[in-house]
């Protein structure tokens, strides 16, 4: 392998660690215009695994959106990454795949003052809980797999494959 060939393929395993550190920033803080910017035109995510839906990105975006105002107050951690580049002859190619761990602790919203968390975003932006406990820890993994494009590494899929969950304190 060439240092030119070195340096890319480094500078491609950067980029698709941001990309996948973005996918979870925007399903943490509900920015699903930049959930959806992740993806290729014909994007799909796939929630089926953990209960959930599997669709083009934006539908499931939208059911995200919907189903994760129960937990304003979301802490999406994606570790454990693990990052294969197509390999074409010693040079990288223009797919990849990740898999990684993720462990997803969330609160409820919670009435107070009359109104719930969710009428209240500065709570989850703040990322300060009243509780900090959570109500609904879940655990998987997930397999991305990403294509290079002309604005760069965007994802082509998403399968979360959820391996536990639990609800704290029952």
């Amino acid at each position: 392998m060439t240092q030119r060939v070195a340096l890319a393929t480094v500078m491609d395993r950067l980029a698709i660690d941001e990309v996948i550190t973005g996918y979870a920033v925007a399903v943490d803080d509900g920015a699903w215009s930049d959930y959806g910017a992740l993806f290729t035109p014909d994007g799909r995510a796939d929630y089926r695994g953990a209960g959930g839906v599997e669709g083009p990105a934006g539908e499931t975006a939208r059911w995200l959106e919907e189903s994760l105002r129960l937990f304003p107050v979301r802490q999406h951690l994606i570790v454990n990454r693990r990052i294969e580049l197509e390999d074409l002859g010693g040079y990288t190619g223009d797919r990849a795949e990740v898999r990684a761990d993720y462990l997803n602790p969330m609160c409820l919203a919670r009435k107070t003052a009359g109104r719930s968390d969710a009428d209240a975003p500065d709570r989850a932006d703040s990322g300060q809980a009243e509780d900090a406990t959570p109500d609904f820890v879940t655990g998987g993994r997930y397999t991305f797999e990403l294509r290079r494009a002309e604005p760069g590494w965007l994802i082509h899929t998403v399968t979360v494959h959820e391996k536990w969950r639990r609800t704290p304190g029952v």
